[in-house]
Order: structure tokens, then sequence, then C-alpha cells
């Protein structure tokens, strides 16, 4: 189930922070419950990407595109993810996640997240972000300049620009 009242949770906690460029960092704190464990009783990888999601949607909320979403009837999704799992997050365990816009091509955003636990990495996201509209994906330009940020991307670095590079050779649909 999706973790809602978790999300109310962060949007209210996060409800005065300061606003963020573009590329800022939104950092949160979170607990590892009961109800996030798999049969091994660690972090579930399914609900990690969920849990990720309270990071990335107060970060949209503190770089001011959920308002820009909003104002022109445009819509967000995941387009892509690929996750590295390196450390065991446990039942009650404290989390710190940050979240950040990396930068942008002609179709996509790339958002970074990662999770850390007593100061030591335990899972680091790249996701490949799309801004919809009624004609299907909105350039990334126009959504950073819908934000008030003037100029191009950041550069992507090297890992970013390979994985992208890698998902453009995978065959859609799958080939089975």
């Amino acid at each position: 189930m999706y973790p809602i009242v978790r999300m109310i949770k962060e949007l209210a906690v996060h409800s005065r922070a300061s606003s963020l460029p573009l590329e800022g960092v939104h950092v949160s704190r979170h607990i590892c419950w009961p109800w996030d464990l798999d049969i091994w009783l660690e972090l579930n990888n399914g609900r990690t990407l969920t849990l990720f999601d309270l990071g990335r949607i107060p970060l949209a909320r503190r770089v001011g595109l959920i308002d820009v979403l909003k104002k022109n009837g445009w819509g967000l999704t995941v387009a892509g993810a690929t996750v590295r799992y390196r450390r065991r997050i446990r039942v009650f365990d404290r989390v710190e996640m940050r979240s950040r816009a990396i930068g942008w091509d002609g179709r996509f955003f790339y958002v970074e997240q990662s999770m850390w636990k007593r100061g030591e990495a335990t899972t680091h996201a790249l996701l490949r972000m799309a801004v919809t509209g009624p004609e299907g994906i909105v350039a990334p330009a126009r959504v950073a300049e819908a934000l008030g940020h003037g100029g191009d991307s950041p550069p992507l670095p090297d890992w970013v620009r390979a994985w992208i590079e890698a998902e453009n050779l995978r065959p859609w649909p799958p080939q089975m």
C-alpha cells in the first residue's frame, strides 16, 4: 500500500522549508517500519523505490515544480530507474535521504537519490523523469524556463551519460 500518511507528513514537515535552486539537495529523515520489511527482515527493494517518492515529491515542491505542473496542467512520471543496494536497512533503522536533480537532456530530467545510515551510504538511485502534457513529453528546457532557470543543464556526469547510452541500446518492447 502506498504510504499516503507518510507523504502527508513529509509535505507538512517540509512545508515551510526554504526554496531550493533546481539543482538543490533536499534532505529528509525516515524510519524503516515493520511494514516496510521483506521476508529477510530488511527494507524491501520495492518499498525502497516507494520511499524514494517521499524525497522526490517534497524536492519537486521546494524547487517550484509542483506549482509549475499545476499551472500548466502537466504531470510528472518516472520513465526509468537504476538502483544500487549496498547496505541493509533493518526495522527501526533511521535513514537520511538526499534527493537532487542532476540535470536534463532533450527529453528527461535526471534525479539522484540516496539513503544513508549512520553516515554510510546504503542505497543509491538514478531516475529518469518526464514532465508530461496533453501532447506527450514536455521538453525539460521548457520546464526549466518555467521554473525561472536560465541556461542549459549542468553537465551530466560520465556515469549518468553512460547509463543513458546503455538505456538507448536496450530493446523496446522487450524481446523475450
